[in-house]
């Protein structure tokens, strides 16, 4: 007879964990991203269908426990005095309580709540007497049971504001608010997992910036990316509103959302078509990375506006991180090269011949370190993401250290962003929504329109390579889903058009791998002379981090190797055999054998060795 125990749990989790692997491996045999699969098994599997992980684990704790209809949690609302609700601005607007709701303090009588709302007041309209935030828990009634539309406020400063229905709608949907915020500080530990993904691969994607190319493709490339990353904002945001959205915050979220461009995937492709050093295809990575800046910039401006502070002080982070931004990169390419030379020429070599020497951990705990300070830094100014990247750029003048990164974390950036499409964007869909008639449909058209023809047409002046330099801006992958799921989080995207904008990426993540490889594979015939380029062989888990060519080059200079060393053996042995053969023929002419046995062994020299001279 069993006990207490988290056997089940660990088995729960275990079996999750397995379907999410045989999604990735079967998605490689269908020849489709694992994404799509992934999501598939953790909407299935998740605490929306089959809840197999016990929803202590799968729900962060303020979703489990804050029930915001309940009375005790709008009276906590109201303890704060005007961070969340004024109610001294409802009672004086007259919208303290509406028809049919019960008021939150028991009265309607505004002179019984001691609120002044003369113009003498001077403004400030402060309970004098009666129910006041100092007495609140002996006055307070039943809460009231409204909806949960109205203003969504990202911030305190709620003085003076009636932007809900009534006092008690608005202590409802603050309350709302406050509990978004939580989960999205403080999500379980699946959710934290895959957020802990996406900055690591977003560092990851850094680390491949390539300054040199840059200066020559720079120009065209930024255009290509300013373009790519306006069309869809200012398309998705016009759909969203033709769907009847709001302006701010759900349809300018849903076209920010829609505007990063998948670096890992235009890498990948282009490097399996042995593309990657043409002048189109760094014209690619140098809009992708471009694309993702801009995209990181106007999620952290998005976020700011949000939260309601527009003045010059609430965007002084921002500004703040755009310096930032502009001091880091310049010292990734001046600076951080001669640091890195320096401190790896004073650190001895002591483990030359180790598979991780001495050299490489001092390098490891630099970029390590250097990731959570930036991040640290960037996240004061609006967002970590944005420092990840920066951090991972300080590093892309040297190529090894992109493959000491990745042999120490390649194994944990796989399953860290597998865990965020199967458990921290799957859990975050709404169901119901995802799969209605309504969500298809819009979603169809947002992921025709603003997700993938805007792409596509970003580069009309690129010349004959235009459809292919369009085609790799249209991948979507982590940036995009995480900016949704943010959004949504934080109460500025509606579940209607979350589902809506989930349809409109997954068309993205499915078709633009497969129609990229085919158009680069066209154009690349056409470059050859009609012959298919040979493809290189990327060594990689379905969902994970971008190709070590540092590796690929050992692996490659390995191989070459393993193949001279067979060629020299061969031809070692049929030296060998030659020799034997003269050796025999000078055997039988020194015996004076007859010419016919000469002529014998001449054309069977292994068989000389069997035959006794006379």
């Amino acid at each position: 007879m069993g006990g207490a125990s988290s056997f089940y749990a660990m088995l729960f989790i275990a079996a999750f964990l397995f379907a999410v692997w045989g999604a990735g491996k079967l998605s490689r045999v269908i020849g489709v991203s694992s994404i799509v699969l992934e999501v598939a098994v953790g909407l299935i599997l998740g605490p929306g269908v089959l809840n197999l992980i016990p929803r202590e684990l799968s729900v962060s704790n303020a979703d489990l426990t804050m029930d915001c209809s309940k009375v005790e949690y709008q009276t906590k609302i109201a303890m704060e005095d005007t961070y969340y609700c004024d109610v001294n601005a409802y009672v004086c607007e007259g919208t303290y309580s509406v028809a049919g709701q019960s008021d939150f303090f028991g009265t309607q009588d505004t002179v019984s709540l001691g609120v002044d709302c003369s113009a003498s007041s001077g403004g400030s309209r402060r309970l004098s007497g009666g129910c006041n935030t100092y007495n609140l828990r002996q006055c307070s009634a039943a809460g009231g049971s409204g909806g949960s539309g109205g203003s969504r406020r990202l911030s305190g400063g709620a003085e003076g504001k009636t932007d809900s229905k009534s006092y008690s709608l608005c202590l409802e949907e603050m309350c709302t608010l406050k509990k978004a915020l939580t989960t999205a500080t403080i999500p379980d530990i699946f959710t934290l997992v895959g957020h802990t993904g996406v900055a690591m691969m977003i560092f990851e994607s850094g680390m491949h910036f390539d300054f040199a190319q840059a200066k020559i493709v720079g120009p065209w490339a930024s255009l290509v990316a300013v373009i790519g990353t306006l069309l869809p904002i200012i398309a998705g945001t016009a759909l969203a509103m033709a769907f009847s959205f709001p302006f701010f915050p759900d349809a300018c979220s849903a076209g920010v959302a829609l505007a990063p461009t998948s670096v890992g995937i235009a890498l990948t492709l282009l490097h399996e078509a042995d593309a990657l050093s043409t002048y189109f295809g760094q014209a690619v990575m140098t809009a992708a990375f471009v694309d993702d800046v801009l995209s990181l910039v106007l999620f952290s401006v998005l976020f700011s506006i949000g939260g309601g502070d527009v003045t010059f002080m609430g965007f002084f982070p921002l500004i703040c991180g755009l310096v930032f931004m502009g001091v880091a990169i310049v010292a990734a390419v001046t600076v951080w090269p001669k640091v890195l030379t320096w401190v790896l020429s004073v650190v001895p070599e002591t483990k030359p011949h180790a598979k991780l020497t001495r050299h490489d951990e001092v390098m490891w705990f630099i970029m390590f370190a250097t990731l959570i300070a930036y991040a640290q830094i960037t996240h004061l100014c609006g967002t970590h993401l944005w420092g990840c990247f920066i951090a991972g750029m300080s590093f892309a003048t040297r190529h090894e250290a992109h493959h000491v990164w990745v042999r120490q974390v390649k194994k944990n950036t796989c399953w860290f962003l597998r865990i965020f499409f199967s458990c921290t964007l799957a859990w975050s869909i709404p169901v119901n929504s995802l799969f209605s008639v309504d969500a298809f449909w819009k979603g169809t058209l947002m992921g025709i329109g603003p997700c993938i023809l805007t792409k596509v047409i970003c580069g009309p002046f690129m010349g004959e390579t235009r459809w292919v330099i369009g085609w790799a801006m249209v991948g979507r992958a982590e940036f995009a889903y995480f900016i949704a799921i943010m959004a949504k989080s934080l109460n500025m995207m509606s579940p209607d058009l979350f589902a809506i904008l989930v349809w409109a990426l997954i068309y993205a993540t499915i078709f633009a791998p497969l129609i990229f490889r085919e158009v680069l594979k066209r154009y690349m015939a056409t470059q050859n002379g009609g012959e298919s380029p040979k493809k290189n062989k990327v060594a990689r888990c379905a969902t994970g981090h971008l190709p070590d060519l540092v590796a690929e080059e050992k692996e490659a200079e390995e191989r070459s190797r393993r193949e001279r060393s067979v060629s020299l053996e061969e031809e070692m042995l049929s030296k060998d055999v030659e020799i034997s053969r003269l050796k025999a023929l000078v055997s039988s002419l020194e015996t004076g054998a007859p010419a016919g046995m000469a002529k014998a062994v001449d054309n069977n020299p292994n068989a000389a060795s069997d035959q006794t001279p006379v």
